[in-house]
């Protein structure tokens, strides 16, 4: 098959996906796999924006079902349990206390709710313990709480690492063909009788022109703005953007449950185990009308998140304790009249997703709202829009397929990592834990030529040594010292200034071209 990036001619390509977060990704992901000829371009790092500042959840959205919309979390439980198959290394099940407060929702109230959220979800074979009323009293999750919390609801979702999700899915689009290029950006797409004409630009100030059959618009935030300024086409789409904040202090509890706390506001607050050493605590609805590449936390949603979090435990927490924050900008999908106001409160808008093809002339199909839970399902439903008009009959085959580094035997991460930390003794308990979270059985690519410690090469603080930047760099798209220590992990957190510059100064002199299967490996653009 010839290179789609070859310089004699524009290249031709059946589908241009523009926007690397987890929904571009996703759509990619199946596009290549059902034989299409795929480059998704990204103006940033994979999931540098809205899809790695999520609250790291795999849930269906137990506060939906107040909202009426079984139908987003049936779908949502759904993706839930596939999801836990298919990336056991990245995703797994955490039980949740909601600790009760009558004032707030009585408790037949929660019981139906939990009873609707059990049955949603599908109970039988998927492998997650049901809900169940606790005694906080006697109950380990009753501990860090307030006193007069004695009555408590426990149920099952799951965590995940948001950012490496969408990393999965782009390094499986490119093993089946797909073109993954980060850093470029488009800067123009303009329809044609027979397809899309794009130019991309690098950040070297390089650009290329490329033709695709149908053009993808999975760029989040900058969805509509994409329409507007880029493919220029005339729409009646709205975007309500909500920007979504969370703290990150210091560990609050030492037990592996988390939290869901209600707030006078009718809001829900989660917190949650984060990194060993840490508890993430979000999240936040706040209306957004600044860059969407650049949200950051203002201090009266710090002083909200500590506050919500005091209401339940013994320690107060104060805006001084957080460690970190980080805030993403979520795009929901409320189309209005022109000049109608949204009366809806931003937490009541739904997180469901519209997916919009135009069939007059070359297709264009855009991406409005979603979550990161039903990506694979939007995915899949793109697709099943798109072939028709592409001329392919292949059907829809992720639903039961694994993410790179999830082919674990049985699903089952712990057997995997047993037997891991067995091969590579001389790997510290912590650092085979974290690669094998991480990578799953690629963390095999990363130590396998190793037989002691400094064998890994430069060590740059915590447990980050140079064969796993390596791997980020040739398997990742990792070309950065935010991309490795925020992104592809959260060493940020552990890694100190001395540290970061060692990387920085290593990446300088190493050079870093992109990396990833699939990125362009020919001449640069320009």
């Amino acid at each position: 098959m010839p290179d789609p990036l070859d310089r004699s001619e524009p290249p031709r390509l059946d589908l241009l996906v523009v926007g690397g977060g987890i929904n571009g990704t996703a759509i990619a992901r199946d596009a290549a796999g059902r034989g299409l000829s795929v480059l998704l371009c990204e103006a940033d790092d994979i999931a540098s924006h809205t899809s790695s500042a999520s609250t790291k959840l795999i849930h269906g959205g137990l506060r939906y079902l107040e909202q009426f919309e079984f139908a987003l979390v049936g779908k949502a439980l759904a993706e839930r349990k596939r999801l836990l198959r298919a990336a056991p290394h990245i995703i797994w099940p955490l039980r949740f206390v909601l600790p009760h407060q009558p004032h707030l929702r009585p408790v037949w109230m929660i019981r139906i709710g939990l009873f609707l959220y059990d049955r949603l979800g599908g109970r039988r074979g998927r492998g997650l313990p049901g809900s169940r009323s606790i005694n906080l009293r006697k109950h380990v999750a009753g501990r860090p709480l307030q006193e007069g919390f004695t009555r408590g609801f426990v149920y099952s979702d799951a965590w995940v690492q948001d950012a490496r999700l969408a990393v999965l899915n782009a390094m499986d689009a490119a093993e089946r063909g797909a073109r993954i290029l980060t850093r470029t950006r488009c800067l123009s797409a303009r329809r044609e009788a027979d397809g899309w004409v794009a130019q991309l630009g690098q950040a070297d100030g390089g650009t290329r022109t490329v033709r695709a059959r149908a053009l993808v618009n999975a760029t989040g935030p900058w969805a509509v703005r994409f329409l507007d300024e880029v493919a220029q086409v005339r729409h009646s789409h709205t975007l309500r953007l909500v920007k979504g904040s969370h703290i990150v202090v210091p560990r609050m509890f030492t037990h592996d449950h988390a939290y869901i706390f209600q707030q006078p506001d009718r809001r829900i607050v989660f917190a949650i185990p984060y990194e060993r050493d840490f508890t993430l605590i979000g999240t936040t609805d706040v209306e957004y009308r600044d860059n969407p590449a650049a949200p950051r936390i203002a201090e009266d949603e710090t002083a909200y998140l500590c506050e919500a979090a005091s209401r339940y435990f013994r320690q107060t927490l104060k805006p001084q304790d957080v460690a970190w924050s980080y805030s993403g900008v979520r795009p929901l999908l409320e189309d209005l009249e022109p000049g109608e106001k949204s009366g809806r409160a931003a937490s009541e808008v739904t997180r469901d997703y519209l997916l919009q093809l135009e069939r007059e002339g070359a297709p264009l199909l855009n991406v409005f709202g979603g979550k990161i839970t039903t990506a694979r399902k939007l995915a899949e439903e793109a697709l099943d829009l798109l072939t028709p008009a592409l001329g392919t009959e292949r059907p829809a085959w992720t639903e039961d397929a694994r993410l790179p580094g999830g082919d674990l035997p049985n699903a089952d991460f712990d057997t995997f990592h047993e037997a891991f930390a067995r091969q590579h003794p001389w790997l510290p308990d912590s650092l085979a834990l974290r690669l094998c979270r991480n990578y799953g059985k690629r963390a095999l690519r990363i130590v396998d030529k190793a037989a002691r410690l400094e064998e890994l090469g430069a060590h740059f603080g915590s447990d980050l040594y140079a064969a796993e930047v390596e791997y980020l760099i040739r398997e990742e798209w990792a070309r950065s010292a935010e991309d490795i220590l925020w992104r592809r992990s959260k060493l940020g957190l552990h890694v100190d200034r001395t540290g970061r510059e060692r990387l920085e100064r290593y990446l300088a002199e190493r050079g870093t071209d992109g990396g990833g299967p699939g990125a362009s490996d020919d001449a640069p653009i320009r």
